[in-house]
């Protein structure tokens, strides 16, 4: 009888002992090892040592032990854990959202894609994951965080609302650059639009008085005078609100710059997508069809090949390139061009990032300080004067 209450106790301060040693972990969406290493400030070794039976690939709502090498602090840690999932993003991190993209995530931020990757090294292999919380810089977040707390002035609305006709060949980008608003913006103001808008549609466009004004203004003066013995119900239609496109109105130079941007973010929302020789669609892209298709969305035509595509537009020195820039290589070891991408950002010291579809990586950004780029650099042609 006595022996057998002795075994009874040993395996219950063995068990207590595991417990207090050991901490349970149930696995949410978008985690892997290495984030919840860095939850509780342990290794990824320690974590699969305490898990030897645990399968390569994680699965949602399983129980992984943690060791408890730490107990207050651990504690302390992993309720600072549930506060964080549990409320709204101020301490560090993003909550990756349904098609959002690495290079999206920097300019929310302000920061550099390779300080994001630095922050999360696993991106580099296992991308982004819809669900998943990555680490921003701290100071980049505390700005912010900042700028997210600033109390809103509650402004008086002087939009007024436009109706306009599709015309036969007119395409979105051609009607949203005549009102000075984003192909974006249009799609939202007329949500029952897709793809190419039907001739004859009559679309509803809202934007500032002031613009309104000022289109109209502009338009009065390419159109002759309304005759005075005109019947009643033209000089009504020509008083109307509707305002027909005007091939000479002139817009501001600023748009040229929202442009570049709106390709650059159609570039990269392909990030991820894999390489496929003679690819041009999201089912997979080789270079020169990633340049199509993003061109093609703003109604701007590329020729098929690398080598046609840098014998278009003005070529430009290495000093003067700009974002929205193609730039070209000869890979290897070949003669000829037969490599492209596109400028998405011009650093300091002469370094280039650039958007491309590569081979062994599909969709994503590179930059010229790479030895590879670096060696096999030919040209850059400004192709959006």
């Amino acid at each position: 009888m006595v022996y057998r209450l002795i075994i009874v106790l040993f395996f219950i301060s063995v068990g207590a002992f595991a417990q207090d040693n050991f901490i349970k972990h149930k696995i949410s969406q978008g985690e892997n090892l290495s984030v919840i290493a860095k939850k509780y400030g342990v290794k990824v070794k320690d974590i699969a040592d305490a898990n030897p039976n645990a399968p390569k690939i994680l699965k949602l709502n399983s129980t992984l032990l943690i060791p408890n090498k730490n107990k207050t602090a651990v504690k302390a840690k992993t309720k600072n854990v549930e506060i964080a999932a549990n409320t709204p993003n101020t301490s560090g991190t993003h909550e990756v959202a349904s098609k959002e993209t690495l290079w999206g995530i920097s300019k929310k931020y302000n920061v550099s894609v390779d300080d994001l990757k630095k922050a999360n090294p696993l991106l580099e292999t296992e991308g982004l994951k819809i669900g998943q919380r990555i680490l921003i810089p701290s100071e980049v977040a505390a700005v912010v965080n900042e700028k997210q707390t600033e109390i809103p002035v509650e402004t008086i609305s002087t939009d007024v609302e436009l109706f306009r006709e599709v015309k036969s060949k007119e395409t979105k980008y051609g009607i949203s650059k005549e009102y000075g608003i984003t192909v974006a913006e249009l799609e939202r103001q007329n949500p029952s639009i897709k793809g190419k808008v039907p001739v004859g549609y009559l679309l509803k466009i809202r934007i500032p008085k002031e613009k309104a004004d000022a289109i109209q203004a502009a338009k009065a003066l390419q159109e002759p005078n309304v005759q005075t013995d005109a019947p009643s119900n033209q000089v009504a239609e020509a008083a109307a609100p509707e305002i027909k496109k005007d091939s000479t109105f002139v817009r501001p130079i600023g748009n040229h710059s929202e442009l570049i941007e709106q390709l650059i973010a159609n570039a990269t929302e392909n990030i991820g997508t894999r390489y496929r020789s003679g690819g041009t669609t999201k089912a997979g892209f080789d270079c020169s069809g990633l340049m199509i298709c993003t061109f093609n969305n703003f109604d701007i035509k590329l020729p098929r090949s690398s080598i046609e595509q840098s014998r278009i537009g003005t070529k430009v020195s290495a000093d003067e390139a700009q974002k929205g820039d193609l730039i070209f290589f000869r890979t290897n070891g070949r003669r000829h061009i037969n490599h492209v991408g596109m400028i998405v950002e011009v650093a300091e010291g002469g370094e280039i990032k650039f958007v491309h579809s590569s081979t062994h990586g599909g969709v994503i950004i590179s930059s010229t300080k790479e030895p590879y780029y670096t060696r096999t650099f030919s040209q850059v042609n400004r192709v959006l004067n």
